[in-house]
This record gives structure tokens, C-alpha cells and sequence, in this order.
């Protein structure tokens, strides 16, 4: 396959579907889809757990100091309409009409459109005759507002931000917007990461009801995870709820780390203080928050296995000799493969979590290099004066995900 002239080609014709168009020997849908899970959220008064009979005020949530809400980066969770309701593709051979086999394809941290994803998903396709959905995590992609996207608003918010903390690192238009709101509020990283996951149940479930027009109700699914979208990946296998994805394999390209073994400060993804924020919540103080937190210790600590995934997924230390048993049920049906030059989600880092400390999980970590410089956000960069290598690269990380996916 030629990288470069697909995802040209793809992009185009992506950003032009209504509801359905064809692609060669493939269709393409857009299809719309409301959360039911939204409540969960920051913003909202009351609390429910249907699954437990439970409520749960709002006391709990606050803002750190960090300027209040302003600029509308801060709008209550539970309010943000675009991450109600919202499209999503769906990638399939044209023969197939209702498809029996689905795979998955997550995106990474902070991304705002799926552009180099839809390669990826051909690609995919191709080799595995599935359908690919390309399913966004809460507040991202075109589950964000389009104001966090607006280059000049983002670019004011940046210089404001610098100005309050002089000795930020890698705050950039990009991830200003996420660096704001983590930082303002870090717990949005669990409860969003909750939504997508209860949210991606909804639609499995749907499915299987016959509601979807393109996916058959007796379909199975896989998952291609990058980057963040591992640990949505990641939860969703070891939880395996109501046993949707027993059969399921699950391929981590770049992705597969505990979330305080990988590193985030970029220009792309959060700057220094949104991540020290983030780490602060999240690693040494999560105990102590949880505590004086009802709702969330209700989701992470009692009885929602999800949830005790979630947790043990965060902190390499803590809970790991939990968190490996679970990997190791299912050694078989995991793959990894990340890229030597990743400083964002190193190859050892991926190694020590899925092979466990003690290395007596069977993951296959396949540690990959290219014959180019690359990051963790873009392996395969489109402006490369030698764009063969970038083929090349291309088609070696895919045929092996094929093989994964088909073996």
C-alpha cells in the first residue's frame, strides 16, 4: 500500500461522507451515536449507579485554582453537547453487508481529527476483511468543541497560560486547551476515561441487539489501540463485561504502559503543569482523594471490576501483582509493538508492563525501528523527502498487525 497517496485520497473522501459513500472495494458510513453514559460526568447535580441502586451528590467536584472557568475550556462536563452526541465511521469490505467481524480502532491522547488513522484502518481492513470502527474517547476528536481546535483562541489561552506559570515547559496552542481542564480538574481523566468505556459497552450491546445497520448481532470484536487508546483497550479486554471480548485480540501499536511509566509532555499532548497535576491526582495522592470522593471510590473501588482494572492500570507498583494475573489469562491474545525512537511510551517501559516483573507473562512485545527520524505522535510522517521509507515502515508495522489479527 502507498501510505502518502491513501491517506491523501482517504481524507478527502472522509471528510465529504454524509452517511454512506464508497471507496474502491470498501464502504465508508457515518453514523450517529448518543451516550447514555454522560451522567457519569463532572457538571451534573445528582449521581445514579443504575447497576448498584446508588446516588451519589456533586460535592466532590472542584476546580483547582488555575483560573476558574473561562474562555469556555472549562464548561461543565456534563454540558458539552458535541461529547453527548456525535458521528462516528465505520470502515468495511463493500461486499459484506451486515459484518460479522469488527475491529476496534482507538485513537491517542489529545488528537483533534482522525486524518492518519484512516490509512490505518484501510489497512486493517484490507488484511482482516473486518469492519473498522473508528470509535473517539470523551472530548476528543469530534467529541470536542471546535472552539478547543480554534488556532488564534488557543493561541491567546497559550500566552495567558505562560504568563501565570513562567517556567511551563511544552505549552503549546495544541494541547493548551487539555492541559487547562486536566489540570483544573484531573479526576475528567477517569471519568472520561469511564464514559468511553461504558459508552464502547453501549454500542457492543447495541450491536448485538441488531440496532446497528452495518454490524451483524452476532459479530466478534478485536482492537487496534494507539498510544492512550491502549489503556481504553486495555480495560475493555481484562474487564472482559458480561464476556464481550473473551475471544477478542487486541493489538498495541505505541500504547501498552501503566499511566506513570509513560511520559506526556509534549507540544502535542499536555504541558509540564497539566501533567504534574495529572500525576499528583492520579499517583501520590489518589488514595487520599478517593477517600473524601463517594462517587468515584464507588467506581473504582466497589464492586464495578472495570473500575479496579482502571485503577491498577495507573500506578506500576500498586496493585501489580493483581494486574498481572489478569494479563496473564489472556497472554495469548495481546500484541505490542512499539517503536524504539518512542520517548513518550518507550519499548521497556510496554515490556515491563505486559511481561510483568518478573517476565513470566507471554505478551509479545516486537520492538520496531525505522530507517528515519519519528515521534510518538506521527511514526509515519507525511513531509519525509524519502516517502518510500515511510512506505515501507508503513507496510512492515501493518502486515504484522494483519498477521496478529488473522493467526
Amino acid at each position: 500500500m502507498d501510505y502518502i497517496d491513501s491517506y491523501t485520497k482517504l481524507r478527502k473522501v472522509f471528510s465529504a461522507v454524509d452517511s454512506e459513500t464508497t471507496y474502491g472495494n470498501l464502504s465508508i458510513h457515518k453514523i450517529g451515536f448518543r451516550s447514555g453514559f454522560y451522567n457519569l460526568l463532572p457538571g451534573n447535580t445528582k449521581y445514579r449507579c443504575e447497576r448498584h441502586n446508588l446516588e451519589f451528590d456533586s460535592l466532590s467536584n472542584y476546580y483547582n485554582d488555575v483560573g476558574t472557568i473561562q474562555d469556555d475550556v472549562h464548561q461543565e462536563d456534563f454540558l458539552v453537547e458535541e461529547n453527548r452526541n456525535f458521528n462516528y465511521f465505520i470502515l468495511k469490505p463493500r461486499k459484506s453487508e451486515n459484518i460479522q467481524k469488527v475491529t476496534f480502532l482507538f485513537h491517542g491522547f489529545n488528537e483533534k481529527n482522525w486524518d492518519k488513522y484512516f490509512t490505518w484502518g484501510e489497512a486493517i481492513c484490507e488484511k482482516t476483511q473486518s469492519a473498522v470502527v473508528f470509535f473517539p474517547i470523551a472530548f476528543h476528536m469530534q467529541r470536542a468543541p471546535e472552539y478547543w481546535s480554534n488556532p488564534r483562541k488557543m493561541y491567546q489561552l497559550c500566552e495567558k497560560r505562560k504568563k501565570k506559570f513562567p517556567n511551563i515547559i511544552k505549552s503549546t496552542l495544541f494541547n493548551v486547551a487539555i492541559s487547562m481542564r486536566l489540570q483544573s480538574m484531573p479526576q475528567r481523566f477517569i471519568w472520561s476515561g469511564l464514559q468511553t468505556y461504558y459508552d464502547v459497552i453501549q454500542f457492543v450491546e447495541e450491536c448485538k441487539k441488531g440496532e446497528n445497520p452495518v454490524i451483524d448481532k452476532n459479530a466478534t470484536f478485536d482492537i487496534f489501540a494507539f498510544s492512550i487508546g491502549g489503556l481504553l483497550a486495555e480495560i475493555l479486554k481484562l474487564s472482559n463485561y458480561h464476556n464481550y471480548f473473551s475471544d477478542s485480540k487486541v493489538c498495541l501499536f505505541c500504547s501498552g504502559t501503566v499511566f506513570n511509566r509513560l511520559s506526556p509532555v509534549s507540544k502535542f499532548i499536555l504541558d509540564s503543569e497539566a501533567s504534574v497535576a495529572l500525576y499528583s491526582y492520579l499517583i501520590e495522592h489518589f488514595d487520599s482523594f478517593l477517600k473524601n470522593d463517594d462517587h468515584l471510590r464507588h467506581y473504582i473501588e466497589e464492586d464495578h471490576f472495570e473500575g479496579e482494572i482502571f485503577h491498577s492500570m495507573l500506578e506500576y507498583q500498586k496493585m501489580r501483582e493483581f494486574r498481572e494475573e489478569q494479563f496473564k489469562k489472556v497472554e495469548n491474545q495481546i500484541y505490542a509493538i512499539p517503536l524504539k525512537q518512542d520517548t513518550v511510551i518507550p519499548s521497556f517501559e510496554v515490556v515491563n508492563t505486559l511481561q510483568g516483573a518478573f517476565r513470566n507473562i507471554n505478551i509479545p512485545v516486537d520492538e520496531m525501528d525505522f530507517n528515519y527520524e519519528y515521534i510518538h505522535e506521527n511514526p509515519f510522517p507525511l513531509n519525509h523527502n524519502e516517502p518510500r521509507k515511510i512506505n515501507n515502515a508503513f507496510n512492515r508495522v501493518f502486515d504484522k498487525v494483519g498477521t496478529f489479527f488473522e493467526s
